[in-house]
């Protein structure tokens, strides 16, 4: 299952409200129609809700002839649908397109905005939300962020020049500088902190093991502000959570983070207390033009 097809292959079903079509090939075995391998396949789906995704041509080949109910199940065939989220909370906050030229759209995220659609979110996504803004069926993030941070993100707009921007990334060709704010340490700045980070048992966090170091971060103080500090964090490699997990790893967890050093409940809906971890500024040489790019954040940490 995927949210967007291979590329320059055919997609029988368009983008709506910025939601594209997902895809599913259908396994070996046998079922009694497409609507009972469907139920199987997605048991929170009730029978209802698939009758009438079909009854409005939600629901097609991959030549886009629209499936029923009891159309054959052909093991092999690609069938095409809308995922749907019941009852999504709308996240109250906006993103700001920073740039946008025919290859890449540049964003200032706002906390708690997840990148893309998965889980409980769908619509309430900032991929979704722009592509439905601007009109750009093949927009694709180049890099992300965690749904708690905010900040500059790149997206490529145009398929044909997408590699050469991702591979900035995979080369660490790209200047990345973020902000948090957590309490003082007493270090002799700037400080350069490495470990090794591994997938922790939960699924979503990781952790810190003996070996060689896999992971980097530059940490600067800017300021002292009251009980907190504002530190510059400059990841020289791009771990999942890096910072978070360094930042908590010396005893200063970025403040209101709710997985470092220990994952606490889910806070569902609350946005209260959002993560103080900024993606300040992204800068890099641009493949096509030669030309420096440098993009910065409008927003503020407030503790």
């Amino acid at each position: 299952m995927g949210w967007q097809a291979e590329k320059n292959a055919f997609v029988p079903l368009p983008l709506v409200a910025g939601v594209a079509p997902s895809y599913l090939w259908l396994p070996p075995g046998r079922w009694e129609n497409l609507l009972a391998f469907l139920l199987a396949q997605f048991p929170a789906v009730d029978a209802h809700s698939w009758r009438r995704r079909m009854a409005r041509g939600e629901v097609v080949d991959g030549e886009g002839r629209v499936l029923a109910a009891d159309s054959a199940f052909q093991p092999g065939m690609r069938i095409w649908y809308y995922r749907e989220v019941e009852r999504e909370t709308p996240i109250p906050f906006e993103e700001t397109v920073l740039f946008q030229d025919a290859h890449l759209v540049v964003v200032d995220k706002p906390h708690f905005l997840p990148m893309t659609p998965a889980g409980r979110f769908l619509r309430e996504t900032l991929l979704v939300r722009l592509k439905d803004r601007l009109g750009l069926p093949a927009l694709t993030p180049i890099h992300r962020l965690d749904r708690e941070t905010a900040g500059v993100v790149v997206f490529s707009s145009e398929p044909s020049s997408r590699g050469a921007y991702q591979s900035l990334f995979q080369q660490r060709s790209v200047s990345k500088v973020y902000e948090a704010l957590a309490a003082p340490l007493a270090l002799d700045f700037p400080y350069i902190y490495r470990s090794r980070m591994v997938d922790a048992e939960q699924f979503f966090v990781m952790r810190e093991v003996e070996g060689a170091a896999n992971s980097e971060t530059i940490i600067e103080l800017i300021e002292r502000r009251g009980a907190h500090a504002l530190y510059r964090l400059q990841p020289h490699t791009g771990r999942k959570h890096q910072l978070r997990v360094h930042m908590a790893s010396l005893g200063a967890p970025i403040l209101n983070d709710a997985f470092y050093p220990v994952a606490l409940p889910c806070k569902g809906d609350d946005f209260s207390a959002p993560l103080q971890l900024l993606a300040r500024s992204i800068a890099f040489v641009d493949p096509l033009s030669g030309q420096q790019r440098a993009f910065f954040s409008q927003r503020q940490l407030i503790a």
